[in-house]
């Protein structure tokens, strides 16, 4: 096993970059996972490492040596693709053979190999079928089986559940998470999707436009966003963002106007910002609740029922946008219904102008901002 080290990283295809400057360290057995928008630069941060693409600029390091001009095959990594990449000629247990035929391993050495592999994934009776004869699933084990059985120091996973049903995604996180748990290789895993990240990763790292937002834990992220677009990024539905202006700062506790004239406080540190200065204001559906009294009045207008949970779409006159707000169980609304909602001030999030998050305060006795 090895940890991954990426000094002053960046990338551009021809005039337009794609890594910026990326710094990121990922410790020997961690599973991290990248995750972004389309176009942010993730799979081509994967590539880089992977060494399929040269960096421009900055050093990449496997195992605290630097690997930059050193040919993928030698650089101890296995990859895997969202296609699969397999051998569609060569039965399952050729293509789980090939790279170790490559590497000069004996006829009984490729075979404990193989074998100890396919029984871990639960796929010695599938070895002499080809690859078309299976299910989605099944290739996927076949590729994740063919990095697994040469011994690489670090796993590189590039959107590998992406062409799976949802049901099948679900099952195939159970595995990758199993699985890292048995072996503990240092893993590298792209995806879009951010249910994905959080259910598997040790730390993600959440990137746009080339550089890297945060990383953190999935609680991290989660309850302490680094940014507005961290923020909106993570969580789904999305984070409820209302256009504002501080209306008293402080190092605890702050209030902000909204465009109706409305106070609304939140539990952060201002620092030197100051009076009337633009700010968003965001709180997350499940913090967004109904109350009795104070509030901001709204009007339902959608209800969408999810089974295990519903959520409400309000309109109200601080907002353009329907506000989103996670039901509690138990609690029903119609649509048409008149309701004051509100939220606990340690819910509350405030981002400056340029997208930074204020400092969360420490946790204080609960009320409700109204």
């Amino acid at each position: 096993m090895a940890d991954v080290e990426l000094r002053s990283v960046s990338k551009a295809f021809g005039t337009s970059p794609v890594l910026r400057n990326i710094d990121l360290k990922v410790k020997d057995g961690e599973f991290l996972v990248l995750v972004g928008p389309s176009g942010c630069g993730k799979s081509t941060l994967l590539r880089s490492i992977a060494g399929l693409d040269e960096v421009d600029s900055g050093d990449i390091l496997i195992g605290g040596e630097r690997v930059n001009g050193i040919p993928p095959a030698k650089r101890g990594i296995a990859m895997v693709f969202q296609s699969y990449a397999l051998y569609p000629h060569m039965t399952l247990h050729e293509n789980m053979a090939f790279g170790l035929k490559l590497a000069g391993k004996s006829r009984a050495e490729i075979e404990t190999a193989v074998e100890a592999v396919a029984d871990l994934l639960d796929i010695r009776h599938l070895l002499d079928r080809k690859p078309k004869t299976l299910s989605g699933g099944q290739r996927q084990r076949v590729a994740i089986g063919r990095a697994i059985v040469r011994q690489p120091s670090v796993f590189l996973f590039d959107e590998p559940l992406s062409n799976l049903d949802a049901a099948l995604r679900v099952r195939m996180r159970y595995e990758f998470a199993r699985l890292h748990k048995r072996l503990k290789t240092t893993t590298i895993y792209v995806t879009h999707d951010q249910v994905e990240a959080m259910t598997l990763a040790d730390r993600i790292a959440i990137l746009d436009r080339g550089e890297i937002h945060q990383l953190g834990t999935a609680e991290e992220l989660y309850q302490r966003p680094a940014s507005r677009f961290v923020a909106g990024f993570v969580g789904s539905p999305q984070m409820n963002f209302l256009e504002a202006k501080l209306d008293r700062g402080g190092n605890d506790r702050a209030a902000v106007k909204l465009r109706t004239g409305a106070l609304i406080e939140a539990a952060v540190n201002t620092g030197s910002h100051g009076i009337g200065d633009l700010v968003a204001l965001g709180i997350r559906p499940e913090h967004l609740v109904r109350v009795d009294q104070g509030g901001l009045p709204a009007t339902v207008a959608l209800i969408e029922w999810l089974g295990n949970m519903q959520f409400a779409y309000v309109t109200t006159d601080v907002s353009d946008e329907p506000l989103i707000m996670q039901l509690p169980a138990g609690q029903r609304f119609d649509e048409g219904q008149s309701i004051t909602i509100g939220a606990k001030p340690e819910d509350c999030h405030l981002f400056d102008s340029d997208g930074h998050a204020f400092p969360r305060a420490a946790h204080s006795p609960d009320s409700m901002a109204a």
